[in-house]
């Protein structure tokens, strides 16, 4: 029989072992205790069964509320770090940029349908700088306000004619005029209607990029490699599906494309990017599949982002009436019945750029964040970072802070009283009280169209101001006001962006005379900015 003593002693080792065992060999799917804390995990699968099929940035939103503002998630050997308050997004993603710019693996969407030449899914390598440099050319601050302010001047205008005309088709207007903006500026072509072939076709082509990033519509092949060798019939001919999405988007952007080189054989180079590319094509060397997707980038961004903002903004009027009537007594102050607003108005209308900041914050098109990856080890608050770990800017989570923004569901502009700058001044700002919101991103993969989204929601947004009154609809039977759902989790739908489910708001011209003056203006932009155009 042994000694107690042995007996003590070997226990001690045992526990000893298994101590370091857990501290060094973390079973996957488990926390390792310098992690940041979060919801119980299994092992293997982690927080997989966690992960709802929509609204997680809801349930970041919950998580971070219950575990603290840095919260992890494991999924098998990986690890997301979820951040929910300005400080820590601040710190991490803004002062240590250069080491949070990376991305997260995309097997599906990044190398499958976009054949690795998405700068959205790049990391900071020297093929995603060039990316950023040429979107730069076309759409920095200062080639905004210098070049392209007629153009969306105009595009605001037929925004306020169509909603004259057809009111009903509330739900369509907006991406029009942010697809036609986008259009013009690429390739020089605009969208003149809602049901435009290459607007249409877009749409159809996101519509099922979301439902192939949908979770359980392909393995989860980040997450284990190894499912990408399973055959493809046991999961939905995910390839096969990856494959047809990716051909097309060629067979939507080649054409657009080959009508731009055909135009410059016949008449000329135009100040489109894409005559931006071409001239520099032989230093650039690019495949057509590189031009083609960063053409594309710039569609899917400078259309979705805009329009989504703009149909919160209708949502927002015809909910809270009293923020409605402050900005029309404060336009009526600067503006009468002759003559709408313009850029060059920016700083006669400061409540009209707190009512865009409180409608990217009340309802960010992103609210989930595109994930971000820690290129290396990293510590914040004593609580490790991984190299790889992906992680959220919980954007959702930010903007409905309580504690920094009383009654978050209230649309409530004067939150930004005395921010009269444009979100970009505020995004440089090294100090995370002085940011206004994150709806465009952070860091060095901050929004590249932030500048030209700025200026043309300020002008839509102004003049619809100025033009318009929005009601909620009258149900004819009941004679009652038909609400209009703007609950978080039913009121919106999920896609790569936060999509609007469909909606209702009567809206009227103020007067006959401001009718006038749209129209009149119109006639003035086809003649001189739309017949310049495709």
């Amino acid at each position: 029989m042994m000694h107690p003593v042995i007996l003590l002693i070997g226990g001690a080792v045992v526990v000893l072992a298994a101590w370091i065992f857990r501290d060094v060999f973390t079973l996957p799917g488990l926390r390792a205790k310098n992690l940041p804390p979060g919801p119980p995990a299994l092992p293997l699968l982690g927080n997989l069964t966690h992960i709802p099929k929509t609204g997680i940035h809801l349930r970041f939103a919950e998580w971070a509320n219950q575990y603290g503002s840095v919260f992890s998630l494991k999924i098998g050997h990986g690890t997301i770090v979820v951040l929910s308050s300005f400080y820590h997004a601040t710190e991490l993603l803004d002062k240590r940029s250069l080491h949070y710019s990376n991305r997260p693996p995309s097997h599906v969407v990044g190398k499958l349908v976009f054949r690795g030449d998405h700068p959205m899914f790049m990391d900071p390598d020297e093929r995603w700088k060039l990316r950023r440099k040429l979107y730069n050319q076309l759409i920095s601050g200062t080639r905004c306000t210098k070049d392209h302010m007629p153009l969306i001047e105009a595009e605001s205008v037929q925004l306020l004619r169509d909603l004259c005309l057809e009111p009903e088709g509330l739900m369509r207007h907006p991406g029009r005029v942010s697809n036609s903006i986008i259009m013009t500026l690429v390739f020089g072509i605009r969208t003149p209607r809602y049901d435009t072939h290459h607007y249409a076709e877009l749409n159809r082509i996101m519509d099922a990029l979301s439902e192939l990033g949908e979770t359980g519509a392909t393995p989860p092949v980040d997450i284990v490699p190894l499912l990408k060798y399973l055959p493809e019939f046991l999961w939905g001919n995910w390839k096969t599906r990856a494959a047809k999405l990716s051909d097309e988007m060629a067979g939507l952007y080649g054409p657009l494309i080959a009508r731009v080189v055909e135009r410059r054989e016949k008449i000329g180079r135009s100040a489109t990017f894409l005559d931006g590319v071409l001239d520099q094509q032989e230093k650039l060397r690019l495949t057509q599949n590189e031009i083609e997707v960063m053409c594309g980038n710039l569609m899917e961004g400078g259309t979705d982002t805009m329009a989504s903002t703009l149909l919160s903004f209708f949502q927002a009027m015809a909910n809270f009436p009293e923020v409605q009537k402050e900005a029309q007594r404060q336009m009526d102050l600067v503006f009468d019945e002759q003559a709408m607003p313009a850029w060059s108005d920016f700083e006669k209308l400061p409540y009209v750029n707190m009512i865009i900041k409180e409608t990217l914050r009340w309802r960010p098109p992103g609210p989930g964040g595109f994930p971000h990856a820690a290129a290396k080890d990293d510590v914040i608050d004593g609580m490790k970072i991984p190299k790889g770990t992906a992680v959220f800017l919980n954007i959702w989570g930010l903007h409905h802070d309580a504690v920094r923004f009383a009654q978050p569901e209230i649309f409530d502009p004067s939150r930004y009283e005395g921010m009269t700058q444009l979100a970009s001044v505020y995004a440089n700002s090294s100090d995370c009280e002085k940011r206004d919101h994150w709806g465009y991103g952070a860091g060095r993969r901050i929004c590249p169209g932030i500048h030209l989204a700025e200026r043309a929601l300020f002008v839509a947004v102004a003049r619809m101001i100025w033009a318009f009154d929005f009601l909620p609809k009258i149900d004819a039977a009941t004679g009652k006001p038909i609400p209009i759902n703007i609950d978080p989790a039913t009121g919106y739908h999920d896609g790569f962006l936060s999509h609007h489910n469909d909606f209702e708001v009567d809206i009227r011209v103020r007067s006959e005379r401001r009718k006038e003056v749209i129209f009149s203006e119109m006639a003035r932009a086809e003649v001189e900015v739309f017949s310049n155009c495709s």
